[in-house]
Formats: structure tokens, sequence, C-alpha cells
């Protein structure tokens, strides 16, 4: 076991973002109305790194204007208990981002294992 890394809210948001912008364009510019949160943890309880809330792009049909923008969240507490270091960090960052993006295209779980992605 490791001990988990100490980074406050601001600067996990800022390696968030970080993070994002290193994705290929491919991937991010066919979001749409899709907002980045990052919070400390779910209000569930549940023991997840990140969640995608809305419609996949694959199951939208008459989705248009005026919709609430669906939302990709990362939750810092997991990423911090889960990794040793700082490049730990960002390789897991980097994998949440990539997996919640996905389910926005309509890949799920299962297709994401079978492409190495989860």
């Amino acid at each position: 076991m490791h001990d988990a890394i100490d980074m406050d809210a601001d600067a996990f948001e800022a390696l968030v973002i970080e993070e994002l912008d290193k994705l290929p364009d491919d991937m991010v510019d066919g979001l749409d109305n899709v907002v980045f949160v990052v919070e400390d943890a779910p209000e569930s309880g549940d023991d997840l790194f990140g969640v995608y809330e809305g419609f996949a792009i694959t199951e939208r049909g008459q989705y248009g204007m005026g919709e609430l923008p669906d939302r990709i969240v990362v939750y810092r507490h997991a990423h911090l208990a889960a990794c040793a270091d700082i490049e730990q960090l960002r390789a897991e960052v980097h994998t949440t981002l990539v997996h919640e993006i996905a389910h926005f295209y309509g890949i799920d779980d299962a297709q994401l294992h079978e492409l190495g992605w989860a």
C-alpha cells in the first residue's frame, strides 16, 4: 500500500484541465453540450473515479436546444487515494477522461475493456 497523494481541489482541477487539453482533438471536438466537473466524491458514497451523466450521442434522438448539458464528473478523493505519485495520478485521470468521454460516444464498459481502454 502507498500513502495517498495530498492535493487540494484547485490543484487537482488544474491537473484535470491539463490532461483534458492533452487528449486528441478528434476525441474532444465532437463533444456537444458536455461540461467537465471536478468533485471530491460521489454523494452515493460509491468508490468511483468518474461518471458520465447524460445521454450518449447514439441515444439523443430529438435532443436539441435548451437541454441541460451532460456532465463528466471526475472525483478527486478516489484518484488521490489510488495513486502513489503525480505521474500515476496523471495517467489515472487521463484514463478516467477517456473512459467517460467514450460513454458520451455510446461505448459501454464491455466495449472499453475489449478496446483495452478500461
